[in-house]
């Protein structure tokens, strides 16, 4: 792999977390991220998150918490590193669905108060999660652990892609402060995203297992792609956020399914 994509993780971490992770030849201070050097980089910052929560399912399985409490210990660890950034983006995704036009579906979108349509989407996106991962661990700690890390590693594409396949919703916003990143990043960025794949599934879960869970994710990332061009007109950071949280999810399902 590239030494650049792998010196570039550090500033992807601080991007999709609260992490102080940062290299003594970094500035102390970070400027607009520019998605298009990074996006390579996501992939690999999402598998490290991935690995930290992981660890903490096998832990809080192997002390005998039981599979439903250490599903629910490892997501709890990925919302607390996040700062829970993508599920803000989902809460706010489904209370503008609530609007009756595009403007008021933005307002809505851009109000930081959260109503009983995004209550209730982050309920179940919790309730999916958690209970994908604790059907994975039926299966064994590690292909849990393997496929955890593996969802939040290819979930962090969803974004990327987000800001290409559709144009900005409005005319200000963060997400026009990152770029549109460019076509080479973004194959590079799928590159290592699938590479992150195939070293983590198929020898713990098995090649159907892979091909369940990524075609899952992508069917789960055009549904977003229709929804917001449709509500919308467009995307928005919220929508990218919650494009990735439920890419997680699809992913998860997927792979608990093709894994039995």
């Amino acid at each position: 792999m590239p030494l650049p994509v792998i010196s570039d993780v550090p500033a992807a971490l601080r991007f999709l977390s609260r992490l102080p992770v940062r290299l003594p030849s970094e500035p102390a201070q970070d400027g607009p991220p520019d998605l298009d050097r990074l996006g390579p980089a996501l992939p690999l910052a999402g598998a490290v998150l991935g690995l930290i929560g992981a660890s903490v399912l096998i832990v809080a399985a192997g002390i005998g918490l039981g599979d439903f409490l250490a599903a629910t210990l490892a997501v709890a660890v990925l919302v607390a590193m996040t700062g829970a950034l993508h599920e803000d983006g989902l809460a706010d995704v489904a209370d503008a669905l609530g609007g009756w036009s595009v403007e008021q579906r933005l307002a809505i979108m851009k109000d930081s108060r959260v109503g009983a349509f995004g209550v209730c989407a982050l309920i179940l996106a919790f309730a999916l999660r958690v209970g994908a991962l604790a059907g994975l661990l039926a299966t064994g700690p590690l292909p849990a652990a393997a496929g955890l890390i593996a969802a939040v590693s290819v979930s962090r594409l969803a974004g990327l892609w987000m800001l290409a396949a559709l144009p900005f919703a409005r005319a200000d916003g963060l997400a026009r402060s990152a770029g549109v990143p460019g076509r080479a990043s973004r194959w590079r960025a799928l590159g290592v995203g699938l590479i992150v794949l195939i070293v983590l599934i198929v020898p713990l879960i098995g090649p159907t297992g892979l091909v369940g869970g990524a075609l899952f994710g992508v069917v789960a990332f055009l549904l977003v792609v229709r929804l917001a061009r449709a509500q919308f007109g467009g995307q928005t950071g919220d929508v990218a956020g919650a494009a990735t949280i439920l890419v997680e999810i699809a992913f998860l399902i997927g792979l608990l399914i093709f894994a039995h």
